[in-house]
């Protein structure tokens, strides 16, 4: 691991700690648009759950909610080692903060495999979405749950991507000594934005898996 290399701060700032408020204000302002952004996704699903009650609890239950469950302990636990992340850079414990990103990354990866073993067993039975679904079933409608599914947890499969390649980023920061105890402001953002992505999966497994 490489020897902590000095950072001159921007000239726009006056200290760091006004950089480091900067950056979490604009963190929240981020996080904010993509609450909306899901709360858009949300409704939907509320909406064609009240005029398909029947259809959203059948179809509810021809998702395997054990994987579900078990996606929702690995991102539970993705977010304890991130904190753990932040907490041990922010002490310039590079090597155990470094520990931590590689898990949370390692536990982003193992979710990723095991969506894409639920995908395929719905692909397997023409569940896909949109016009594409060929599935049989009680409901002749089972094509808008089956929409709405592919569509919110793809986008937070792709939020959990992005994630990944974020903590790629901050590994090599943290490896090559370019944030410290001095400057940890990129860890934590991204552990605020990592901490977002797992608040949307504990919402939409019990709306999706267990309602």
């Amino acid at each position: 691991m490489q020897q902590i290399q000095k950072r001159k701060l921007p000239h726009y700032f006056n200290n760091a700690h006004q950089e480091f408020e900067a950056a979490k204000l604009g963190m929240w302002a981020f996080m904010a648009q993509e609450i909306l952004f899901f709360s858009g996704l949300f409704v939907a699903y509320g909406v064609f759950r009240y005029f398909n009650p029947e259809m959203f609890i059948y179809a509810s239950r021809l998702l395997d909610w054990k994987l579900g469950f078990i996606n929702t302990i690995f991102l539970i636990i993705s977010s304890f080692t991130m904190v753990m992340s932040v907490y041990h850079i922010q002490h310039n414990n590079r090597t155990k903060s470094l520990v931590n990103l590689t898990a949370t990354f390692f536990l982003a990866a193992v979710f990723l495999i095991i969506k894409t073993f639920e995908y395929k067993a719905k692909f397997d039975h023409g569940y896909y979405p949109g016009m594409l679904f060929s599935g049989e079933g009680a409901f002749s409608s089972l094509h808008i749950f089956f929409g709405l599914y592919f569509t919110i947890t793809g986008l937070h499969a792709l939020h959990i991507i992005v994630g990944m390649v974020l903590i790629a980023w901050l590994m090599v920061r943290v490896w090559n000594g370019t944030v410290s105890a001095e400057y940890f402001t990129p860890v934590e953002m991204v552990g605020l934005y990592w901490h977002f992505v797992d608040v949307v999966w504990i919402f939409l497994f019990p709306l999706l898996y267990l309602l």
